[in-house]
């Protein structure tokens, strides 16, 4: 089983996606996107899309590619820091509770409350029995999101080891991606099994029939984005408001009835 999964991580990696055919069909998708964006808004809905997945699998670039064309207004990012002296005092997943969607939203989480599950346990943040309860109660709070209204997806990116460590030593070597490699990544880098394993256990656990686990293989960043966003389209179905509605852009009407006054504007430098 070991040398299959490899064999395909290998052959993943060796078909790449040219980048021409990426843009192509990205930019079709997000003509999509901005229909169920539309649909979201009119019909009040509650979209809340979780990412999870190994360190270097490529969430933040997933997530980019899917909200550059919509508005931030309705697709909200949400990416938590460690939680402060105070959170730690709460209920573990009252911090989470106030970014959830209301109507016409959708919640984006970068990492979520699945951190119980996998780095917060792996790095000792809290017990392996602060684990196991978190797990025994997640499927209830997301039933409870579910049957509020909320659609819940929830994807794990999963990648290679090797390449996770190509991933990871381009952020050293790349001055541009440096502030994506934090300390955290360093020293869970060396515990490749005890992530696997927690992760093993989180599925068991959490991979419910109202809020399943969706895995999508990360070898290639380009693919990996253009099929969580084709899925994505297939999670909440919409229908395109504006087909028969053309827009035109209405008379601008006479310029030049008023004068600009001769401000002395601190102009940018054109450099280029």
């Amino acid at each position: 089983m070991a040398k299959a999964a490899k064999k395909r991580d290998k052959q993943a990696a060796v078909e790449k996606l040219d980048r021409k055919a990426y843009e192509k069909e990205l930019k079709r998708l997000h003509v999509e996107l901005v229909k169920l964006q539309q649909w979201v808004v009119e019909k009040g809905l509650k979209v809340c899309v979780l990412f999870e997945g190994r360190d270097g699998a490529g969430k933040g670039g997933t997530i980019k590619a899917l909200t550059e064309r919509v508005s931030p207004r309705v697709f909200r990012v949400v990416a938590l820091p460690a939680p402060t002296e105070r959170e730690k005092t709460q209920m573990y997943a009252q911090r989470y509770l106030r970014h959830l969607p209301a109507a016409g939203e959708v919640v984006i989480f970068d990492r979520s409350w699945y951190n119980r599950a996998g780095v917060e346990r792996v790095m000792g943040f809290c017990t392996v029995e602060q684990a196991r309860k978190f797990l025994t109660v997640v499927p209830l709070f997301e039933k409870m999101m579910t049957q509020s209204g909320i659609i819940l997806i929830k994807y794990w990116l999963e990648v290679s080891a090797e390449e996770q460590t190509r991933r990871l030593q381009d952020r050293i070597n790349d001055g541009r991606k440096l502030w994506k490699l934090s300390p955290m990544d360093l020293k869970s880098y060396s515990r490749w099994d005890e992530y696997t394993r927690a992760r093993d256990e989180m599925f068991a656990a959490s991979d419910s029939s109202w809020a399943p686990w969706y895995m999508a293989h990360s070898e290639d960043k380009r693919r990996v984005r253009l099929n969580i966003i084709s899925h994505f389209l297939e999670q909440v179905p919409y229908k395109d408001l504006t087909r028969g509605k053309a827009v035109e852009l209405p008379k601008r009407g006479r310029i030049g009835k008023y004068k600009p006054v001769a401000y002395p504007f601190k102009l940018v430098k054109e450099r280029f």
